[in-house]
């Protein structure tokens, strides 16, 4: 399998890849992102952050952002979430994510539409 993320088009009404298949980015030391296909309405990704890391900046939603926590745990303003811990964000919000014992989460941004 390629290691780039599939391009949607026009005529594809699904899109599947595997995980192990996108090509991780290192956001800062610790942290890896990977970018999963979007529409013109929402784009994904899947975030590892290894133990003792922190969001490199403060993450501001000019829309809908959401994000579910697969293993691990992720602090966020103050609060702890476990493994099975979905988080939404209104447009407007901010955060930055920490973890002290390292989690992998999944997220999607919703897009102007």
């Amino acid at each position: 399998m390629s290691n780039e993320t599939p391009t949607r088009t026009e005529n594809t009404l699904k899109t599947v890849v595997h995980i192990d298949d996108v090509d991780p980015h290192e956001v800062s030391p610790g942290i890896l992102r990977r970018k999963l296909p979007s529409t013109a309405y929402a784009r994904g990704w899947l975030i590892d952050f290894a133990a003792g890391t922190e969001w490199p900046e403060v993450d501001e939603h000019p829309t809908e952002e959401r994000y579910f926590v697969l293993s691990g745990e992720v602090i966020d303003g103050g609060e702890r979430h476990g493994p099975g811990s979905y988080v939404v964000f209104a447009p407007g919000s901010e955060h930055r994510p920490r973890t002290e014992t390292g989690a992998r989460m999944l997220g999607i941004s919703m897009m102007d539409a």
